[in-house]
């Protein structure tokens, strides 16, 4: 690598602390209503069936959006698009707390997913642009830490906003969806003069390291050469499918626990604030889970226990907390299962940008992302349904356990045997490395 450690630190600190907060954000108006819905389903007459629909509908908008969000995203770059989705998210989140019944929770549910449409990957894309193979996946755990931070961060002030119940001649969950969304709005202004769109316009490095970090990031890849049309056509490929089903599992995982963990938690019996408040803990466990599993995979390349040991270890846990009745045991149980939804994301987004460039990467990410977010319909969905049915979370956690399996073998499968170093790339097939 021809770039210096000087110059990926200069571009780190200019980069990931903007893109952190950035998707931070974004991610918190998704999932807040996870805390909203301790006090919102009993004031709107909400059942767990419904609210695990609703929740789950942001998908049903978000996902035949995505992919002509991201191309959009490489049309007219990050300094346009990035507030513009910043903005909308904003404007839409805090409409929601107008809501009167079930009607107006799925209407702005669909209008979030629509607006929303294309944020991760529009940030995977963006760093995809400024760091080259060796040190991505390092710099892929900084940025998904903003998913465990939403629910770190958030889920404490969320109780607290919960707290504000009838000030203002407001309800608590209406502070939970006001708060977020004007930071949403301030920072989608601010990011304007924020970003740039990629290293050729970033003034602040000098000739000579643009010059080089080019290099590296060509270097870096393995693409598909020839015509648009033959690069298109490699999105076919068995390996882009098995990607989408890897993180498919992945997300039916950590959407479940993100929209239903406060709910689980209040199960045990404890209050709203302490329900808000322990649902901070699974997301410490997934935060160092993405930073070990981040470094790891920098320092010994993509092998397939950097993508497949977080998804056993999320097995294990979603099968204690639903086997189990004992609270201290469920919460360890919760633990291990936000590891596997959050710890194999470093490892896994670095296998696109080592297949695809230009407009066809853009369009592998947004459909990767695309079908993966089905599990945010999915999981929710059966949560809410099997809630209702059985009066417990138990069997919804087991569906878990049973679809981060799928992740496990197709992690197995994509990366048989031997390993992809840093600076090696995906070639062909269903296979990584020998």
């Amino acid at each position: 690598m021809k770039t210096s450690p000087q110059t990926l630190r200069k571009i780190s600190l200019r980069i990931i602390p903007l893109i952190v907060i950035c998707y931070f954000v974004t991610f918190l108006d998704r999932v807040n209503v996870g805390v909203a819905g301790v006090q919102m389903n009993r004031d709107l007459g909400l059942t767990s069936t419904a609210f695990g629909i609703g929740a789950g509908l942001f998908f049903v908008t978000y996902i035949p959006f995505e992919t002509p969000s991201n191309i959009l995203m490489y049309r007219f770059g990050a300094r346009v698009w990035i507030p513009r989705i910043l903005i909308t998210i904003g404007l839409v989140a805090a409409t929601t707390s107008l809501i009167t019944g079930p009607t107006g929770f799925y209407a702005f549910r669909l209008l979030l997913g629509m607006v929303e449409a294309g944020a991760a990957p529009a940030f995977v894309l963006y760093l995809s642009l400024w760091f080259p193979a060796s040190v991505r996946p390092r710099m892929f755990a900084y940025y998904f830490v903003a998913i465990p931070l939403a629910s770190i961060i958030g889920a404490p002030v969320g109780g607290l906003l919960l707290r504000l119940d009838g000030v203002a001649g407001l309800s608590g969950w209406q502070w939970v969806f006001l708060c977020p969304a004007g930071v949403t709005i301030a920072l989608g202004v601010a990011s304007y003069f924020l970003f740039v769109d990629g290293p050729a316009d970033a003034k602040w490095l000098s000739p000579h390291e643009r010059t080089l970090l080019q290099e590296d990031l060509e270097s870096s890849l393995d693409v598909v050469h020839g015509s648009d049309t033959s690069r298109f056509k490699s999105l076919l490929r068995p390996a882009l499918i098995a990607m989408a089903v890897i993180h498919l599992a992945g997300n039916i995982a950590n959407y479940t626990l993100s929209f239903f963990l406060p709910q689980i938690i209040k199960a045990l019996g404890v209050t709203d604030f302490a329900a808000a408040s322990l649902s901070a803990l699974p997301y410490v466990a997934g935060a160092l889970a993405l930073l070990y599993f981040g470094r790891r995979s920098s320092r010994q390349g993509l092998t397939r226990t950097n993508l497949a040991l977080p998804f056993a270890i999320g097995i294990a846990g979603f099968l204690v907390a639903g086997l189990s009745a004992t609270p201290v045991i469920v919460l360890l149980g919760l633990c291990m299962g936000a590891i596997g939804g959050l710890g194999y994301l470093p490892a896994f987004w670095c296998l696109p940008a080592r297949s695809y460039t230009g407009v066809a990467l853009a369009t592998s990410i947004a459909l990767i992302n695309s079908f993966g977010n089905f599990g945010g319909l999915i999981g929710p969905s059966v949560m809410g349904y099997v809630r209702d049915q059985t009066d417990s979370f138990g069997a919804g956690l087991l569906f878990c356990a049973a679809v981060v399996t799928v992740g496990v073998v197709a992690s197995v499968l994509t990366v048989r045997r031997g390993r992809v170093g840093p600076n090696a790339a995906l070639r062909g097939g269903m296979s990584i490395g020998r």
